[in-house]
């Protein structure tokens, strides 16, 4: 009776296994959650034994941590870009609340929320998550402090301005993925509550609309 055989994994070097073992992961926690990062899910993601995967990642707790940190510093980047090339620091501010409460980045919403449970037993991803969360509030202080210093928001505290807001942003997002509310109605709940927390007329971070 004849054995099944392994059909063999092509050679690579070192780097672009490592690469290709990186892209698989991001690729499942995309489409499948963070927690759907395992040995056996990135092996069969790129076609080889689970066993190759553990020679180029021993640490599993690393290589989630590790792709948690692309997916959401590369959504960081793209927000960024989209911001920065608006005029104003109230446009700026509109566009940014536009952007992540229109559903369209919910797929890293849920990679968010897995985040915060599987952190309580990964420290490398816990770690992590804290060091985005900063960058992320670090942005945020910072359109909030050009409003300020242009005299378009008034607040003495934009650190806590941008924590709040954060805060009610991750709230509202993770609730819509279970459908609680309105779920279309995320960036008007929110925008009235920070332009009441800046000093904006009602409106003034109502997205634009071509």
């Amino acid at each position: 009776m004849s054995t099944p055989t392994r059909t063999r994994a092509s050679r690579k070097s070192p780097a672009e296994r490592s690469a290709e073992i990186a892209d698989a992961a991001r690729e499942v926690a995309l489409e499948h959650g963070l927690a759907a990062v395992t040995l056996r899910s990135i092996a069969a993601r790129v076609g080889v034994a689970p066993a190759l995967v553990a020679h180029y990642q021993p640490n599993m707790d690393a290589l989630v941590a590790a792709t948690f940190g692309r997916v959401v510093s590369d959504e960081l980047a793209e927000v960024r870009d989209l911001v920065d090339a608006l005029p104003t620091p109230r446009e700026r501010l509109a566009a940014l609340l536009d952007t992540l409460l229109d559903g369209t980045r919910d797929e890293v919403t849920v990679i968010w929320v897995e985040s915060w449970a599987l952190g309580r037993r990964n420290e490398a991803l816990a770690e992590r998550v804290r060091q985005e969360m900063d960058d992320w509030r670090g942005f945020v202080q910072g359109i909030v402090e050009a409003g300020v210093a242009s005299g378009e928001f008034e607040t003495d505290d934009a650190a806590s301005v941008a924590w709040q807001l954060l805060g009610m942003i991750d709230g509202l997002n993770a609730h819509a993925l279970v459908r609680w509310e309105d779920a279309t109605d995320r960036g008007s709940r929110i925008g009235h509550a920070v332009e009441g927390m800046l000093g904006l007329p009602r409106g003034a971070l109502a997205p634009a609309r071509g």
